[in-house]
């Protein structure tokens, strides 16, 4: 059975990423990209499906578990009765495009004699297909269709066994064992075997040098350098894509149905990304960022996805994998995300917004990005009254979400901006009313007077988290009542136990989402939370709110998409970019009035006061 969530650390090159547990098995690892099948798959089964075990052979006990300084460079040390060793788990980066993926395992002696056992499971395709293992001029190669890995180390052909590779042997104080696994595109000469030790101190450079870059001087500095680590982690490398998550059908629920494949890249994320990223001083991530947006919704924008894969794909086409049996048995297992074919409108403001902070931000202006966001107002200015998914991608039915359309306003806002701050040309006139229209809307339909609170959907008497986004994109000031009511109601009802839910699944909320009801609280909402009250002036909440959700992250700093409270326990996929890029955000919103969110909403909109609306 996997471990909990909390038990895993990442490892990661920039191209793809693995899971590896605190017993030392990597259950997770996905080959040469993010969104590629996975070769260890036992984080979603067992064992059989796949995984790579080092660890002492008899009983142990773990003492202590770190990242080398800032970077992925992973240590855990491993205490018996006969001595002690560390293992150091990494993956080398490669620059551009990769030929090959490492992954090195170098177990260090400490003190004493410790008899450790490795055990090495490729299951290519998911956990479904056992390799051919053979020799290669001395190396041992496992080979399915089109997969070549090479296992380097103290380990041959007389250690395969049942289509594993096994061996046990003992190290002692002062001697290392290096074992490496690396991946070979097809018709490519075998990648060459590293000497452990100098690769891993190479590593632990590349990722220190690249965390030394960050900004961020305030009090949370630990646990954002560490969320800005991660997210580079999460980000390929050659297409400036980043991932919601490296994990696929990881469960929102445990034993539930609600399990999706966050391997691929969120329109959704954008503004929250490229923010994250300016705020911390990484310009060149947040231009990479910014034209992997512009390549990835090219074309009709009745055509733009609210999702793409890595290189900017548009078949994500969602299968269900009955072999495994799913994380503590929270079946089905998903491979693709059918929401990619969803019309979710928020997504045309959320680009309009990341496009206008990337200009107001002083990011060289792309000459294809004004076009692009001419095009998409005009499809907007037809479509923004149509019914739509959501920002939570319902599998129910359409409904006319409040946020989405605060998103379309939004759009309507950041084009008139557009011409006035940067003298673009656009219909400026024409926009303003269209922004009009759709704030009288939204503030009448969107709105229950008798409840003080924006709702969900036009109609409805639930709340919906997303809501809290009102003041930080702009569309109220922080201190219109109308703000406050929908705070102190997300608080009083989808705030239980300390941690925001994403909205109702009780009975009378309505089948909003056309799933089973239940799910965790929600992080980044939760981080969402926290910023409307530094937006109100209440930094003394929002610090509350914050450490909160800090508190959560595991001991190497990382946090999943939800937290299951009865049970204590982090849920979803595993680590989660937007957990991370809205620990980020709030840190910075925290320090001071130049924060994302303060930047994002306009000076004028985030003081407490009266009723200010503006159209």
């Amino acid at each position: 059975m996997p471990l909990p969530l909390e038990d895993y650390a990442l490892l990661g090159d920039t191209h793809t990423a693995a899971l590896v547990g605190r017993d030392g098995s990597v259950d997770w690892l996905c080959l040469p990209r993010f969104d590629s099948d996975a070769c260890f798959a036992a984080l979603l089964g067992g064992p059989e499906h796949g995984r790579w075990l080092l660890a002492p052979a008899g009983e142990h006990r773990v003492t202590g578990r770190r990242y080398r300084g800032d970077s992925l460079v992973l240590e855990t040390e491993f205490a018996t009765a006969g001595g002690t060793v560390r293992v150091l788990d990494y993956m080398p980066v490669a620059a551009g495009a990769a030929a090959h993926v490492d992954l090195v395992r170098r177990v260090e002696g400490i003190s004493g004699r410790v008899r450790i056992r490795t055990e090495l499971r490729l299951r290519f395709g998911f956990g479904r297909t056992e390799p051919w293992l053979r020799t290669d001029q001395g190396r041992l190669v496992a080979v399915a269709g089109p997969h070549t890995v090479y296992l380097d180390g103290p380990v041959g052909p007389e250690h395969v066994r049942s289509g594993a590779v096994v061996r046990e042997l003992e190290v002692s104080a002062g001697q290392a064992v290096d074992f490496q696994l690396s991946w070979c595109e097809l018709g490519q000469p075998p990648p060459p075997v590293l000497d452990g030790a100098e690769a891993a101190d190479r590593t632990q450079r590349w990722w220190q040098e690249w965390a030394d870059q960050c900004r961020y001087r305030g009090p949370y500095r630990a646990a954002v350098r560490r969320s800005l680590l991660t997210l580079k982690a999460l980000t390929y490398a050659p297409t400036g894509g980043i991932v919601a998550a490296p994990t696929s059908s990881l469960p929102e629920l445990l034993g539930g149905v609600r399990n999706w494949d966050y391997r691929f890249c969120w329109i959704r994320d954008a503004t929250f990304t490229l923010l994250a990223l300016l705020q911390a001083g990484y310009t060149n991530e947040a231009v990479a960022w910014r034209e992997w947006l512009l390549r990835a919704v090219a074309g009709r924008p009745e055509q733009m996805q609210i999702m793409y894969g890595v290189s900017g794909e548009r078949r994500l086409t969602e299968v269900e994998v009955g072999w495994l049996p799913g994380y503590e048995n929270s079946a089905p297992v998903r491979i693709g995300n059918a929401a990619a074919e969803q019309f979710q409108l928020d997504v045309y403001g959320e680009l309009m917004d990341a496009l206008h902070q990337a200009r107001a931000s002083g990011i060289e202006p792309d000459p294809d990005a004004w076009e692009v966001q001419r095009e998409l107002m005009e499809f907007l200015e037809s479509h923004w009254r149509d019914p739509d998914e959501g920002i939570w991608e319902i599998r129910g039915p359409r409904r006319d979400f409040t946020h989405s359309k605060l998103m379309a306003w939004v759009a309507a806002d950041r084009a008139v901006r557009a011409v006035e701050q940067f003298g673009l040309a656009g219909p400026a006139e024409r926009w303003r009313r269209l922004r009009a229209e759709i704030f009288d809307e939204v503030c009448t339909r969107g709105y229950d007077p008798d409840r003080q609170t924006f709702t969900q959907y036009y109609g409805s008497a639930g709340l919906d988290a997303s809501l809290l986004l009102i003041p930080a994109v702009g569309f109220l000031p922080a201190g219109d009542p109308r703000v406050t009511g929908t705070i102190a109601a997300i608080e009083r009802e989808l705030c239980p136990d300390g941690f925001v839910h994403r909205y109702s699944h009780a009975a009378g909320a309505g089948d909003v989402d056309g799933l089973p009801p239940g799910e965790g609280a929600f992080l980044t909402c939760t981080f969402w939370l926290a910023d409307a009250h530094a937006l109100a002036g209440d930094t003394g909440r929002a610090r509350t709110v914050y450490e909160r959700v800090l508190e959560l992250c595991n001991d190497v700093g990382l946090l999943a998409e939800e937290y299951d409270v009865a049970r204590q326990r982090m849920v979803g996929n595993f680590p989660q970019a937007l957990s991370h890029l809205a620990l980020v955000e709030t840190a910075g919103n925290l320090s001071g009035p130049d924060g994302p969110s303060y930047r994002r909403a306009g000076p004028e909109q985030v003081r407490p006061g009266p009723d200010r609306s503006r159209p």
